[in-house]
């Protein structure tokens, strides 16, 4: 079997199982905005915390800035899945969320090799899970409650082509135009709880939102090699700027008549608004500092207006701004090596720290992680592994506490295509 056909194969198992996994875990925090933002780091930065806006590599595929491409000489596949489990903790509450979601599709290769090179690829943009239970109290002049639920599924998924160009020895700039599309469902219903009684309708209010269209990333690099009395080491600089964008939206609410389990029985269309969504510009920087394929330490920094953020309905929804700070760097202690396998491993370790553009209980929430990850290689080949534990909020300011474990796993493939033969 050729080794095309073996990556194929795998990328069909990584597939399936995510079919079975389902979408992401559930978390309240994605009840904001457009969702939990994704990002676009792929598990080998995933494992240094997030860090790649400065970070050229040959074998694995930069989807962090567009510039970075050029330095894929091979065409590269890399595909990925995320496993996680979340414990939300409030003053007296406690509930655990398992699930797994497709983590990337992506492909790289060279149009003029060192000089140009392409990359097209398909990963989540948000992702909306949460349900969130209130009851209310007794009924006056009954004993029955009333509870109110409130609903949330969906996100945006993020299909792109990116390409980078290198300027000369040192410079290189990139473009990426990524389509955005998708819909996030919102319900909010009542349940008028009856005693000793087992059939219970629900007149819930569905609150859709369909959204599309483009958005651009450009990307700037700076690398300097042979630096140093040895001339071994690289400094590189890169940063990004997403331009501020806005989705067509189209948003409908619709009153249902639902039993318990979501049968529905009536549904009464009561308006639709057709508008836009407005998303903020987003500005990211990064270093770092490598000594050939032995090591690299890398910090990157993000930040994004998400006061500019406007719904379909033209309201903010009270959202700040945001941003991200990422250390992390690789390790691998001999790429050549032939009588030690472990030796040509290569390991990763990374933190993170990210505010988010959302409030909880009127405080700002946010994220602390650590980050480690590794990759076993396989001739051309990788398997990429990646973990990352987490703590998101906490019960003193935001009443809400999340504590997370995330596992990453994929493979690269690098092959060389397109060779031009030459005839005498």
């Amino acid at each position: 079997m050729s080794s095309a056909k073996k990556f194929l194969l795998v990328l069909i198992c990584l597939v399936g199982s995510v079919a079975a996994w389902g979408q992401a875990a559930r978390t309240p925090f994605s009840s904001f905005g457009i969702g939990e933002p994704y990002g676009n780091a792929l598990i080998h930065n995933q494992g240094m915390g997030g860090v790649g806006l400065a970070h050229p590599q040959f074998w694995f595929l930069n989807n962090q800035n567009p510039a970075l491409l050029v330095y894929n000489g091979l065409t590269v596949f890399e595909a990925g899945i995320v496993l996680e489990r979340r414990t939300l903790r409030g003053d007296t509450t406690s509930e655990r969320s398992d699930n797994g979601n497709m983590n990337y599709l992506a492909t790289a290769f060279p149009i003029k090799p060192g000089k140009w090179s392409t990359s097209i690829g398909l990963m989540p943009y948000t992702t909306v899970n949460y349900k969130v239970i209130d009851t209310e109290g007794d009924v006056i002049g009954s004993d029955e409650t009333v509870t109110e639920i409130e609903e949330g599924s969906g996100g945006l998924t993020q299909l792109y082509w990116s390409n980078g160009v290198r300027l000369n020895s040192e410079f290189s700039i990139g473009l990426k135009a990524t389509y955005i599309f998708g819909s996030i469902t919102k319900t909010y219903s009542n349940q008028l709880n009856i005693q000793d009684q087992s059939a219970v309708f629900l007149v819930p209010v569905e609150d859709k939102t369909f959204m599309k269209d483009f958005s651009f990333t450009a990307g700037l690099s700076y690398s300097k090699d042979s630096i140093g009395s040895n001339h071994q080491y690289r400094v590189s600089l890169g940063g990004i700027y997403g331009f501020s964008t806005k989705l067509n939206a189209e948003r409908t609410l619709k009153l249902q008549r639902t039993d318990a389990v979501g049968n529905i029985y009536e549904s009464l269309e009561l308006d639709s608004i057709n508008g836009h969504v407005q998303l903020p510009a987003t500005f990211g920087f990064g270093a770092s500092f490598s000594k050939g394929s032995k090591w690299m330490l890398g910090i990157d920094y993000y930040y994004s207006n998400w006061n500019k953020y406007s719904s379909v309905s033209q309201e903010g929804e009270g959202l700040e701004a945001s941003s991200k700070i990422a250390i992390g760097g690789e390790f691998t202690p001999d790429v050549v090596s032939v009588d030690n396998y472990l030796k040509r491993i290569n390991y990763r370790l990374g933190l993170s720290y990210e505010k988010y553009p959302f409030l909880a209980n009127n405080k700002a929430v946010t994220d602390f992680g650590i980050n480690f990850g590794f990759s076993l290689p396989a001739g051309r080949s990788s398997l990429d592994f990646a973990f990352k534990l987490g703590k998101r909020g906490n019960k003193a300011e935001n009443i809400l506490e999340e504590n997370y474990f995330k596992v990453y796993f994929g493979i690269t493939f690098n092959d060389q295509w397109f060779i031009k033969r030459k005839f005498d």
